[in-house]
């Protein structure tokens, strides 16, 4: 935003560097300054200093750095943006003048594309995300995956960044061979109902009470396993049905959720494929295969000399040939960087798969795979609601996806209802259905990702607290204020009055917005944005009491209407970003 007043001062810096002789580094590395009421940028001389003393001079570091600063500071020439000019031990702090940076900050949020946007940088990163099994329930247990995975997508590509989503559907395996056999049996013909998915996770839940009543039917479904392993025709039609079923019901709720994907994978395209690999990891010995009495496996520990275990054996093939996750996930891993040229691949799972992964990208490592380095995990943890619900989809006690969005938007129209009973019904349905999201969405990205999210309604809908109907309303506070005017000013407004206290924490906090951004980016934690919104908007409704807009003398409402365009905006736009619509009304 200030980049060149910046190189401006950096000119300065060099020709006082050239007349004192003093060598000038590659760059300086600038900083804000912590804001104590007014606006500012430091730089330090220690490298400086540093670079002299490895040069042969005999000198005390910090002290020649508090030299440097003190130089700088005496004659670099006046400066228009920065009126204060001080040398504090090694570093050089420029304050800047508090209104023409208030009017740069707004006007550049005003003129911006997408303020915050960052530069392409000609990197690109794939990211799998949700991850669901066809052939059963599409549950809560699944959401944090699908909400987290989004919302990175979404930093991401804001920060500069070439993204791809992918998703990895589990359509094969046991359970789908269970579920086939129990339709084939007891509900041949049959199509389901409009609610699919709760329909596939029944059959599912049902066919596992069938086999643990009748423990002798597990041979039927062993059976039928060995008929799919032979790609029989009429299994494998009856599969690519059902599963259609399957993914359909997933992409309406993902079509709810606002997610989208570029690249659909499925295990069952990766399972001849990892069975293919485990070949090539025999023939070079990196695994053994024991069957038909064990496994194949890769000793991990042994073949990279390790002494302490770290990543233990990994087991790769089942005795009988038939595929395990890690047959897979060695083919997937491989089938991503084969068909895109990744920087980086980002697995969005939980964090019980870390020494899974970390087994699969360092087995692919040893066998020659450069690539393997660039994948990552992004683990996270689970998510528990009222009353410490425990799902599993075997005994089909689940909360569905479906249900707890039903229940969102109902205890969301409640509130609408109360609190602006004027909106016509299709505005109150509107409302509630963005605010019912917002409130699940929220709270799975307001915390660390490696922490239990314990899902709470009281919280997840509250509109006085850290919650994403708090920021909301926000928004649609200054949306009620600018309603209310013609336009707002456009051309570029420098405050010629005294800033109340709270526009200065205001300008403060949109001024932050690009490297909140880049900073959740760079650690994949939205949370860094959810906090700079509850930040923000607890900022904004701080200036929206303690400082008139409409009722404002026109010099001071004109820019007071601006920072009310540039505070939405940014509110907005940050919303966006973690998949959270912003409501005009509430």
């Amino acid at each position: 935003m200030f980049q060149k007043e910046q190189k401006l001062v950096e000119q300065q810096i060099v020709i006082i560097f050239k007349e004192h002789k003093i060598p000038f580094p590659e760059d300086l590395d600038w900083s804000p300054v912590p804001f104590s009421g007014e606006w500012g940028l430091s730089t330090s001389f220690f490298k400086v200093a540093a670079a002299e003393a490895k040069s042969g001079k005999s000198l005390n570091v910090p002290q020649r750095a508090e030299e440097i600063a003190r130089l700088v500071a005496d004659n670099i020439p006046s400066q228009e943006y920065f009126p204060r000019i001080e040398a504090a031990g090694g570093y050089l702090n420029l304050y800047f003048d508090s209104r023409l940076f208030s009017a740069r900050v707004v006007n550049t949020v005003l003129t911006a594309e997408l303020f915050g946007k960052g530069d392409p940088k000609g990197e690109t990163l794939m990211v799998e995300f949700s991850q669901p099994n066809t052939h059963k329930a599409f549950h809560v247990g699944h959401l944090r995956s699908a909400i987290l995975g989004d919302a990175v997508c979404r930093i991401l590509e804001y920060a500069g960044f070439d993204v791809i989503r992918a998703n990895y559907y589990g359509d094969m395996g046991l359970h789908v061979i269970k579920w086939l056999w129990n339709y084939q049996k007891f509900h041949s013909g049959e199509t389901p109902p409009a609610d699919a998915t709760r329909w596939m996770g029944d059959l599912y839940a049902e066919a596992n009470r069938r086999v643990e009543e009748d423990p002798t039917l597990e041979s039927e479904i062993r059976e039928l396993y060995g008929r799919w392993d032979r790609q029989e025709p009429e299994i494998v039609d009856l599969w690519k049905e059902t599963r259609q079923w399957s993914v359909d019901g997933f992409q309406d709720l993902y079509d709810v959720l606002d997610i989208h994907f570029d690249r659909f994978y499925a295990n069952s395209e990766v399972e001849f494929l990892g069975k293919e690999l485990v070949n090539e990891l025999i023939q070079k010995g990196i695994a053994e295969d024991l069957r038909p009495d064990d496994a194949v496996i890769v000793r991990l520990d042994d073949l990279l000399g390790l002494k302490k275990e770290k990543y233990r054996v990994l087991v790769i093939l089942r005795s009988d040939g038939t595929a395990l996750y890690a047959t897979e996930d060695l083919a997937l891993a491989k089938l991503k960087f084969e068909e895109y040229r990744l920087d980086k691949s980002i697995f969005v799972v939980d964090v019980r798969q870390s020494l899974h992964f970390q087994q699969v990208w360092k087995t692919l490592e040893i066998a020659g795979f450069s690539w393997a380095e660039k994948c990552e995990h992004l683990s996270y943890e689970l998510v528990n609601l009222p009353g410490n619900v425990v799902m599993a989809s075997r005994e089909g006690t689940v909360v569905l996806l479906e249900d707890l969005i039903r229940e969102a938007k109902s205890r969301a129209f409640d509130v609408v209802e109360e609190k602006n009973p004027d909106l016509s019904q299709q505005e109150k349905n509107e409302v509630a259905r963005a605010v019912g999201l917002g409130a699940i969405k929220f709270p799975m990205l307001d915390r660390e990702n490696t922490r239990i999210v314990t899902f709470d309604w009281d919280s997840a809908l509250d509109f006085n607290g850290q919650a994403a109907p708090y920021i909301q309303y926000a928004h649609v506070r200054a949306n009620s204020i600018l309603k209310k005017v013609d336009e707002v000013p456009s051309e570029a407004i420098d405050p010629n009055y005294e800033l109340d206290p709270s526009e200065i924490s205001l300008i403060e906090n949109i001024s932050q917005f690009p490297a909140v951004i880049q900073n959740a980016a760079n650690e994949y934690k939205p949370l860094h944005l959810t906090h700079y919104l509850y930040d923000m908007a607890r900022s904004f409704n701080a200036f929206y009491r303690q400082a008139p807009v409409l009722t404002a003398d026109p010099e001071v409402r004109d820019f007071r209407l601006q920072l009310v365009e540039a505070s939405r905006i940014v509110l907005a736009a940050g919303l966006k970003l973690l998949g959270i619509e912003s409501p005009r009304v509430m």
